[in-house]
This record gives C-alpha cells, sequence and structure tokens, in this order.
C-alpha cells in the first residue's frame, strides 16, 4: 500500500520499515526534546500523510526507547484518522527515572496503518452469554 506524504521538514528521512514484513515504520523527531522524569512534550515529526479511507493510523511507542529509558506515548496508540492531514506528532512521555534528551532525527515512535471495520450498534435488552461472562480485570490470574 502507498499512502501520501508530505514532507515537511526534508532534512529527516522519511518513515520506512526497518526490517521487510515489519508492522510499522519508523517517525523521527523534527525537534530536540528533553523530558524529566514523569514529564511529557509533543514532538513534531516533520511529516503529514493521508491515511487511506477505511484504515487507521496507529503512533506507537518503540519498544527500545521504552526500555532503555522508560520513553513513551502518553496516548499509545494515538490515533490517526484518515480525514487528518496536519503534521504527525507524537505526545513523549518520560516513565523512567533519569532525565531523558531526544535528539532532532532521532526515531521516537512507529506509525502502524491498520484497515477498520466498519461499526455500527444494535441496542439490546441483554448480551448472548459467553464462557467468560463479566469476568474483568485480573480474572484470568496473576
Amino acid at each position: 500500500m502507498k499512502i501520501p506524504l508530505l514532507r515537511l521538514d526534508p532534512a529527516l528521512p522519511l518513515p520506512r520499515q526497518t526490517h521487510p514484513g515489519d508492522a510499522g515504520v519508523d517517525l523521527h523527531a523534527r525537534h530536540s526534546a528533553t523530558l524529566a522524569p514523569g514529564e511529557r512534550t509533543l514532538i513534531p515529526t516533520g511529516i503529514a500523510v493521508a491515511i487511506p479511507e477505511g484504515h487507521v493510523g496507529l503512533v506507537c511507542p518503540r519498544s527500545g526507547l521504552a526500555m532503555r529509558h522508560g520513553i513513551s506515548v502518553v496516548n499509545a496508540p494515538g490515533v490517526v484518522d484518515a480525514g487528518y492531514r496536519g503534521e504527525l506528532q507524537v505526545i513523549a512521555v518520560n516513565l523512567g527515572d533519569e532525565t531523558v534528551t531526544l535528539r532532532r532525527g532521532d526515531r521516537i515512535a512507529q506509525l502502524v496503518v491498520v484497515p477498520l471495520a466498519n461499526l455500527g450498534f444494535d441496542e439490546v435488552t441483554e448480551l448472548p452469554a459467553s464462557t467468560r461472562g463479566e469476568d474483568g480485570f485480573g480474572s484470568s490470574g496473576p
């Protein structure tokens, strides 16, 4: 699938899959940002895209940044609707114990594009039974 992409910062690398078959493409920081523990900030990526109708873009954390530094995406995954045409931005948060600096050009998140179900709802007076029932948080054990 080819997705229309507008480069807002030509000096940054284009998003790409690092390995064949990877689910996401890397997003790069347009500006440097320093995050103290517990701090969050909005980091632009220097690109805008046109997600195809019937799909959604999901901005997800990078596992390496999460493991090494505690950097995540506050609203993970961030949703990029098909109609949005503005610059992709990442709401980064430092969940670690040390101040972290993300430099311009660093890979800060990844974009995953997936098809959507065309949802509708039928209001009912009761839901059909299931084996799980209403068991929720922690119901499958430790």
